[in-house]
């Protein structure tokens, strides 16, 4: 869906920035705060007439505001005022991040950080790891941002500050979703959504309709429209009660984008794309006039007016073009190129289609590329060129892979991040539980022998006790949790015995088969001998051939040694075989092509072909070695 990459110029204006206050301050303000600083007493109320300095200057004087971070650095240290001090390494982090000089910026925040913990400062604490994230995400660091994100988290919340809890949900969902990790990006912008809907004031609404936006996009990419539409129109209902044009403009774009795929919705898709139009008209707002140009071009592109839709796609292509948006520039002409097929203009859609592999060279651009290789070749193809249509075929199905590939290792990703994180919130709620339990216990005990002793020793003896108790059952847990994985070890090595076994039996008696067949071709040369013995062989070979039967107990002992590989392979290829899943289960045991060959009773050639065939229908390179990839899961 087309939509889908059009959401990067919405989403770009709805990324989370920290707050950090600045405000337009007249020069005369400017000149009293200069004159306050000059006339009082130089103690720690100088903090927050330099910060407010710093603030003033901050959008439009730069050196300005490194000189006040600096005096205000100087303040706390020759006060011996931490919190001055930490106040001054925060705001010149804040400067450094203006000039995108992000490692001192950190080296700042990171200085300003260790202040606020020995000082146990959550409200600097918080902000000060909200900050470096914020500087990671812009370099791109994604697990440094999602680490320095949830660091802030217990901070604000045990400076009760919801909405910055809420702020660091948010971003932590971006990274999430720029990681293609969708469901985890979605879970975090539910939780920060939710958070934000308990507070009844503007910020905390702004917040709100944010996160409709960032959950819509996700169930987009998760393939689940009447879910994003559903959360669009709430947040389009917040706008309208806000008057936040803005909001409306990019919230009528996506749902008109969305229902252009809809024939029962086109008339209200192409409502809603022409008020997105004359909103952004209105706001003079040259991006709302890109996006909704080119979703008017795709509404008649539907619709099959490709007139009207050329003209809307030029004008957002020209637009595009002269405020140098890379992917917005790509957009328009793939769907130009398209539109050139479709009217036979094959030499105009190759042009265009060259154009955007020339634009779309670095790796965000993945997906534009495969698009422009398959207009490629299907141009070349309709224009009689077939050796170019099969060379740019090659090259579509080649990144297509690509992308599959890059897919299926975000979801891997995303599994393991899950089950890391309930795994370790399980460890903490099972530490949580003995340490309440032991409470328990110790206040209970203690009440007891203060009655009878009422001394503190026996208490303290007592938790002695009950620390010793606690740590002999922790042990005799461990000795018994041991036990088990002894007992499971040996069971699984068992079990690879009994497979093993199975796979040899299995071997053993289709080389003997084989053997069988080649003495019957012999016997088939004397007339004589075939006759007495070609009923007892036949007979024999039909006892002896490799059954369902025997197939179904190596599954059995197979599936208990390597847990769902059947499931693996059939998430990896939904219209996999149960042939080829046997065949990968012979891969998996290390079995060589002449062992599968004679267990399955084929010629060697037909194991190379399925190989061949089980390798590309999994979506493997050339290069990746079959086994090596089964062997992994």
């Amino acid at each position: 869906m087309k939509v889908i990459s059009y959401l990067g110029l919405v989403l770009s204006l709805l990324i989370h920035v920290q707050a950090i206050g600045q405000y337009d301050a007249t020069p005369q303000q400017i000149d009293s705060l200069k004159n306050l600083l000059e006339n009082t007493k130089r103690d720690t109320t100088h903090t927050s007439i330099l910060t407010n300095l710093w603030r003033a200057h901050i959008d439009n004087n730069i050196d300005s505001a490194f000189m006040y971070a600096g005096e205000i650095i100087k303040l706390g240290k020759d006060l011996n005022h931490v919190p001055a001090e930490y106040t001054g390494y925060q705001r010149m982090g804040i400067a450094y991040s203006y000039t995108d000089d992000y490692e001192t910026s950190n080296k700042y925040y990171r200085k300003g950080l260790k202040l606020s913990i020995d000082k146990q400062d959550y409200s600097c604490i918080a902000v000060m790891h909200l900050n470096i994230a914020t500087n990671h995400n812009i370099l791109n660091q994604e697990d440094s941002t999602i680490y320095h994100a949830k660091q802030a988290i217990p901070a604000f919340l045990k400076w009760n500050d919801s909405l910055g809890y809420a702020g660091c949900q948010s971003l932590i969902s971006n990274v999430y979703f720029t990681k293609g990790q969708y469901r985890l990006s979605l879970e975090y912008a539910i939780e920060a959504m939710n958070t934000y809907h308990k507070y009844d004031h503007y910020r905390a609404r702004k917040g709100e309709v944010s996160m409709m936006t960032k959950i819509a996009r996700n169930y987009l990419k998760m393939q689940d429209t009447l879910l994003a539409i559903d959360y669009l129109n709430k947040g389009l209902a917040i706008h309208k009660e806000q008057n936040d044009k803005h909001g409306l403009l990019y919230n009528l774009f996506l749902i008109g984008q969305i229902n252009s795929d809809n024939t029962n919705n086109s008339e209200e898709a192409k409502r809603m794309l022409l008020e997105s139009e004359s909103i952004a008209k209105e706001m003079k707002n040259p991006s709302g006039l890109i996006m909704a140009n080119y979703g008017l071009g795709y509404y008649y592109k539907k619709q099959k007016n490709y007139n009207e839709a050329k003209k809307r796609l030029k004008r957002s292509l020209a637009l595009a073009d002269s405020l140098k948006q890379k992917a917005n520039i790509i957009d328009n002409q793939i769907l130009l190129s398209e539109i050139a097929i479709t009217e036979k203009n094959y030499n105009k859609a190759i042009y265009i289609a060259n154009e955007v592999l020339e634009l779309a060279k670095n790796k965000e651009f993945l997906e534009n590329q495969v698009k422009a290789f398959k207009i490629l070749s299907q141009a070349n193809e309709q224009s009689g060129n077939k050796e170019q249509a099969l060379v740019n075929h090659k090259l579509f199905k080649k990144y297509n892979d690509s992308i599959y590939n890059i897919n299926n290792g975000q979801r891997m990703a995303e599994l393991q991040t899950i089950y890391e994180t309930e795994k370790k919130e399980a460890e903490i709620a099972l530490q949580e539980e003995e340490i309440k339990t032991l409470n328990e216990k110790a206040k209970n005990d203690k009440l007891t022998k203060g009655l009878y002793a009422g001394g503190a020793i026996s208490g303290l003896a007592l938790s002695g006790l009950l620390f010793f108790g606690f740590r002999q059952r922790m042990k005799k847990n461990k000795v018994e949790r041991e036990k088990q994985e002894e007992i499971l070890k040996k069971e699984i090595e068992h079990k690879q015995k009994e497979l093993t076994s199975q796979t040899l039996h299995l071997v053993q008696k289709n080389t003997f088969i084989q053997e069988l067949m080649e003495n019957l071709e012999n016997v088939k040369n004397s007339p004589d001998k075939f006759k007495t013995e070609f009923r007892r062989i036949v007979m024999l070979l039909k006892k002896e051939n490799a059954s369902d039967k025997d197939w179904e107990v190596f599954k059995t002992y197979f599936a208990e040694v390597h847990n769902d590989f059947d499931q693996k392979l059939k998430t990896l290829s939904s219209d996999i075989s149960e042939k080829e899943i046997r065949l990968a289960a012979f891969l998996r045991m290390n079995l060589t092509t002449k062992e599968i060959a004679a267990t399955l009773n084929v010629l060697p050639d037909s194991i190379l072909k399925s190989k061949y065939r089980l390798k590309k229908k999994l979506g493997l390179k050339k290069e990746t070695d079959l086994t090596g990839f089964l062997n992994t899961l």
